[in-house]
């Protein structure tokens, strides 16, 4: 690990940083605490574009969240930032949305190693990971229904996130 911290740094990737990334941060952040990692764990977000680069968080996003019993843990802060190919560095893994995104980070990477922490979010799915549907789609095109169902692809993922990072600690 290459990280600069003791804390083990955990990124979520996707297009601008207003729909995917901020709920799966949202969400992966109110996780760790649950499962009592929150003071090991730092979780953030960014985007492979600057199309949406100092916007809030889409609030449909927020709203997905809400409705499914979600505490408000940061959500009306965000703003959305483009990733920085220096945080590969700084990052023990980095969660992407989508096929495109895996493409356009390991495209950043300058190592094996960097290219290794460049994970898709769904890959811990273990249903997702066995049909081999591993892309999110951008619900931002869609409605509530659209966020409901990335809502439902982050959770199915989540727990398997908890769990790895959970054993790269312990690893340490």
């Amino acid at each position: 690990m290459t990280s600069h911290t003791d804390r083990y740094r955990v990124i979520v990737v996707c297009t601008g940083n207003i729909c995917r990334s901020p709920m799966g941060e949202l969400l992966l952040r109110e996780l760790f605490e649950q499962a009592g990692l929150g003071d090991r764990v730092e979780v953030d977000s960014a985007g492979t574009t600057s199309w949406e680069e100092g916007n809030p968080a889409d609030p449909r996003t927020l709203a997905v969240l809400r409705r499914n019993g979600h505490p408000e843990v940061g959500g009306r802060e965000h703003l959305a930032r483009r990733f920085v190919r220096s945080w590969l560095d700084e990052r023990d893994l980095v969660l992407v949305a989508d096929s495109g995104h895996l493409r356009d980070l390991h495209q950043l990477a300058r190592s094996e190693e960097q290219r290794e922490r460049i994970r898709l979010f769904r890959e811990f799915d273990p249903e997702a990971a066995a049909s081999g549907d591993l892309d999110m789609a951008d619900p931002w095109y869609g409605d509530d229904e659209a966020f409901d169902r990335t809502y439902a692809e982050i959770t199915a993922a989540a727990a398997g996130v908890v769990e790895h990072v959970r054993r790269q600690l312990e690893a340490r």
